[in-house]
């Protein structure tokens, strides 16, 4: 039998209760709604979308990396079982997660704290990750 969404390893609730999985891309999973990739690697069979995201860097390009954040936080909203997945599973997943807590109402100034308590102590990596977090809003 299937476990449910929350009670999955990587799973943390937005401040509005909404859940989102956050794992490494290489790692086997039970099927989301739908998926954001954050690096290369294996596609899903699910819908999903790539933010180009180097690793231990920032996103890109800003505008889509927003809009795919947006469309996943609309999702989960929605109850869809939405995931964030990048190589290692921890800088740029953990960045996407305190993204995703921002834009759902979390003040960012707390956002890197929350989300190395939700999901992953070492969750956002670098400086320049905090940077991009605290001008999100």
């Amino acid at each position: 039998m299937e476990r449910l969404w929350g009670e999955q390893q990587g799973v943390v609730v937005l401040p509005s209760g909404a859940t989102v999985r956050g794992r490494r891309i290489a790692d086997a999973a039970s099927p989301a709604d739908f998926a954001l990739l954050l690096a290369t690697g294996p596609t899903p069979d699910w819908q999903h979308r790539r933010i180009r995201w180097p690793d231990f860097w920032i996103p890109v390009d800003r505008a889509d990396a927003v809009d795919a954040l947006t469309e996943a936080l609309r999702r989960a909203h929605d109850g869809e079982r939405v995931e964030v997945a990048c190589r290692g599973g921890t800088g740029r997943t953990g960045t996407a997660l305190a993204a995703l807590a921002i834009l759902d109402g979390l003040p960012a100034g707390q956002a890197v704290d929350w989300v190395r308590a939700a999901y992953r102590p070492k969750a956002v990596e670098t400086p320049w990750q905090r940077r991009w977090l605290r001008r999100l809003n």
